[in-house]
């Protein structure tokens, strides 16, 4: 007896989060509630109407055809087109007030999914893909816009009509219309069953369009890798594969879907045809006038088309739920912790790590072990090791991309984790090997941000420092010129001038350079650098280097690896002491002079 009741725990439990997660949706309407209103009269009138038609019968057939009516005759017509005109009225309304609200909603959604996308942690980026996160954008959040003002119309017009309708029925004979209502317990079994597939169904298809999202991004993004190495093929299967998930979770919807209506209808139809035999017995017919029961029988009729688009409805709320779930989990994901208070106004550049670890997971190994370290105000400290050592995760701490689990990181003497981020973040500057620029004018690419408003003549003075006018003056704009999607219209070392161009305006005390030529060739590596050294003057500098001939003036080196110093020191120091460092010097000039 225990595991059903428990299968019914679950399924109780899924339907009330369904029914939070609806409610929830239902506040981002809430705002809109007086044009809700509007609507609601529309649709109560296009229902009225719906009603009225087939009361309309009545005294057409029995006052027009079976007693010759003059008076019905001629206002017959007027009235039909009346009631048409103001169905018609009505149903615009309410379909273009509804719509309406729901573009309302799409833009909220997203606006909020934006905001908190904007303060997510790094972690969270680390274990969600791109084209999973640009789906919910675009695909989940036309789902939940679905649910919460197309279905709702279905819902309120056709209940209305529905209610209406069974009304007039019930007042032309309560005995027929009993016989009629008798079917709905079939019915409203056969909408539950559908209810718990779509849902199902709906969570799965939400993942499959995941799946081609992010197939297609990655696609897009790495084309040159595709075509160096022959991927056509294989990156054609691997869209096939989740494309046909997608095709095969929608058509297990329609199956659902197209299944469950002509079953409705069918007993439906069952009730109809009993109600036409009980309807021509001797006693009824007694009672009922032509007209009655042929008003009776367009009432029923009429009744199909509305009770057909509620069980169809079923489809997009359960599609919106699950949608709804994928963005609210997105928009209760935790944001970047930021308990700082701390305001600091001026920085001088002493950084200072103490027994600092760092571990993705709680039961990960430590990629940053009890490393110690303290640089003084102006210095460059160079970090050293092979790859995945922890150099870029050192300076992530420092960042606060990440927060470290034991240990602190202190700038000036004052605990990170005690500095307001924006203010932390403001004293710091950052120059990637992969840098980022957007689909913007070179100009706002290197003022971007919180130095968005800074004048012209620094944006041209910073871009003179970091050797970027050379070639900016010869772009068809100049600075004005739109780099196209992360930069693709300029070239590795003209990017990454831009870059060293944005930290230079920045002006900030302490800067980070993560292998920020490693990619380059020697000619644009030979602007960089100079450039480079530029930015350093007088300035904290962090650098996480790969070769070794970029950091022989360093004031200090540090040689990690497995997330421990092994080696600290000057060049001619590490070098005289013929440890990790020397080989690793050694090795590379050695591949060089080959």
């Amino acid at each position: 007896m225990t595991e059903p009741l428990a299968a019914d725990s679950q399924q109780n439990l899924r339907a009330m989060d369904g029914m939070a997660l609806y409610r929830r949706l239902l506040r981002y309407v809430h705002p809109y509630r007086r044009f809700f209103f509007i609507a609601a009269l529309a649709m109560a009138m296009e229902a009225a109407a719906d009603t009225a038609f087939a009361a309309l019968m009545k005294p057409m057939l029995d006052g027009s055809f079976v007693n010759r009516d003059s008076n019905w005759i001629q206002w017959i017509p007027w009235l039909i087109v009346s009631l048409f005109t103001l169905r018609g009225l009505a149903g615009f309304t309410s379909g273009y007030t509804m719509s309406w609200i729901g573009r309302r909603v799409i833009k909220a959604l997203r606006d909020d999914m934006f905001a908190q996308l904007l303060h997510l942690p790094a972690s969270f980026f680390d274990q969600n893909s791109s084209g999973q996160l640009i789906s919910k954008f675009t695909y989940d959040v036309e789902q939940v816009a679905n649910a919460t003002t197309q279905a709702i119309t279905v819902m309120i017009r056709d209940s209305l009509a529905i209610i209406g309708l069974l009304a007039w029925m019930t007042y032309i004979s309560w005995q027929l219309t009993l016989a009629f209502i008798l079917v709905g317990p079939f019915i409203a079994l056969v909408i539950v069953y559908v209810n718990r597939r779509f849902r199902r169904i709906g969570t799965s298809i939400q993942a499959s369009m995941g799946d081609v999202t992010h197939v297609s991004e990655e696609s897009i993004e790495g084309y040159r890798v595709i075509k160096a190495f022959g991927g056509m093929d294989y990156e054609r299967e691997r869209f096939e594969q989740a494309n046909e998930r997608n095709r095969q979770q929608h058509m297990k919807m329609v199956a659902t879907k197209a299944g469950s209506i002509p079953i409705v209808q069918l007993i439906v139809g069952m009730a109809l045809a009993g109600i036409t035999y009980l309807a021509t017995l001797e006693s009824m017919m007694a009672t009922i006038s032509v007209g009655s029961f042929m008003s009776f029988l367009v009432a029923m009729i009429m009744l199909l088309t509305p009770m057909k688009r509620l069980t169809t409805v079923n489809a997009a709320i359960q599609l919106g739920i699950a949608a709804a779930k994928s963005l609210f989990d997105l928009l209760d994901s935790a944001t970047e912790i930021n308990n700082g208070t701390q305001q600091l106004s001026a920085v001088h550049g002493e950084v200072r790590y103490e027994s600092v670890c760092f571990r993705y997971h709680d039961d990960g190994p430590w990629l940053i072990n009890q490393v110690n370290f303290t640089i003084a105000p102006g210095q460059t400290v160079a970090f050293v090791g092979p790859s995945g050592s922890g150099k870029t995760t050192l300076t992530s701490l420092l960042m606060r991309f990440y927060d470290c689990q034991q240990g602190h990181i202190f700038l000036d003497g004052h605990d990170i984790g005690d500095l307001d981020l924006a203010n932390l973040r403001q004293h710091l500057a950052l120059v990637g090997q992969d840098v980022i620029l957007f689909n913007d004018t070179v100009a706002r690419n290197i003022a971007y941000g919180s130095l968005a408003n800074i004048g012209h003549d620094a944006i041209v003075k910073a871009a003179t420092a970091a050797h970027a006018m050379e070639f900016i003056e010869q772009l068809p704009e100049g600075l004005e010129t739109i780099v196209g999607e992360n930069g693709v219209l300029l070239s590795g070392g003209q990017r990454q001038r831009l870059a060293i161009a944005r930290a230079l305006l920045k002006d900030a005390p302490v800067l980070i350079l993560d292998e920020a030529t490693s990619s380059l060739d020697s000619e644009s590596e030979s602007h960089i650098q100079t450039a480079l050294e530029t930015l350093m003057h007088n300035r904290t500098t962090l650098v996480i280097a790969h070769r070794l001939s970029t950091i022989e003036n360093a004031g200090q080196i540090l040689f990690i690896d497995n997330g421990q110093i092994l080696e600290q020191g000057t060049h001619a120091e590490l070098i005289a002491h013929d440890g990790h460092y020397a080989a690793l010097h050694r090795l590379q000039f050695h591949d060089i002079e080959q």
